[in-house]
This record gives C-alpha cells, structure tokens and sequence, in this order.
C-alpha cells in the first residue's frame, strides 16, 4: 500500500466513523423521538456515501454499522416482538441511471428482456406496522423496529377505528396491507 492509499484509507476510517454515529443520530431523532433535524434527502445522501465507503473499503465495514439495520432497535418499555417475515426497506434512486439499473435487476430476476410494466408514487413516510391476525381476529400488532424485531404496540392499534377488529374472511393467519 502507498502512502497515499494508506492516507485514502485513513481519512475514510475517519469519515466511516463520522457518519456512523451522525446517522445512529439521526436514526434515534427521527425513528425514536419522532423528531428529524434533516431532511430526507439529506439523510439520504449521507447513507449512501456511508455504503459507497463501505463498498470501496469492505475492510472497515463493522457489524454495528447502520447500513446493516433497518429502522431502530425496540424501546425497552415496549415488549419485543420477533418478525416471522423480516419488515425490510425499499432503496432509494437518485439518478436515471440508477432507475436503469433497478429495471436491468428486475428483467435479469424475471427472465425477460420486455421493458417491465412500473408504476411510480411518491415516497410517503410513516410508521410501518405489522398487523397480524388469527382466524380472521386481531391478536398482534407491532412496528419495524430492526427489521427483525419490533415492538408490541398491540393495545395502542386497538384504539385505531380504522384497525378492523375481525377480518370478514378468516384463515389460520392473515396479514392484511393498508395504507392508513
């Protein structure tokens, strides 16, 4: 290694280490506190240049970077409630170029050379949940939390009208979208 690899490196470990703990910052501001400072985009931006350093230096990658985490970890007061099906989160594009890639993963995963049908809507931010739902009841409600493990917030949805209660159709175990 040169000099100047060796001072590339470096000053990448440092700038890996800033944005680790500005995006954990932010990541407990908006996802805990419900209190952003950036925007989106902003945040955004600096997400991908933590996995562009990730990428180029696969050596200074940790465990406990948060480009290895969705959302947050549950709160202590809330019980933990363990995902069957991990609640994972949708990339961003920034560039056509971006969005051309995005269509060449979608035809090599389909097995076609068609141009796929897409349909675009803005993005819209908001708490995730999971609402599950035996023999057509509603027994369990919980957030995204890491992706793997949410919180019980079971008792806070019950109090939401548009939450059904009971499904009309009831099967072993459903798991309804809305968009509320």
């Amino acid at each position: 290694m040169t000099e100047k690899e060796r001072t590339e490196k470096e000053r990448a470990e440092k700038r890996l280490a800033e944005l680790r703990e500005q995006i954990r910052d932010h990541n407990r501001r908006y996802y805990v506190f419900d209190d952003p400072e950036i925007t989106d985009f902003e945040y955004d931006r600096m997400f991908r240049e933590l996995r562009q350093l990730e990428e180029q230096y696969p050596d200074l990658l940790t465990s406990d970077s948060p480009s290895r985490r969705v959302g947050a970890a549950p709160l202590p007061q809330f019980a933990p409630v363990e995902h069957r099906v991990p609640m994972l989160s949708l990339e961003n594009a920034f560039s056509e170029g971006e969005i051309g890639d995005f269509i060449s993963r979608i035809r090599r995963f389909l097995r076609t050379e068609d141009f796929p049908a897409l349909h675009a809507e803005p993005k819209l931010d908001g708490l995730a949940v999971e609402l599950i739902y035996e023999n057509g009841v509603f027994t369990l409600g919980s957030t995204r939390g890491d992706g793997l493990v949410g919180e019980n917030i079971t008792a806070n949805l019950a109090t939401i009208a548009s939450i059904p209660a009971r499904l009309n159709r009831a099967s072993e175990r459903q798991r309804p979208a809305a968009l509320v």
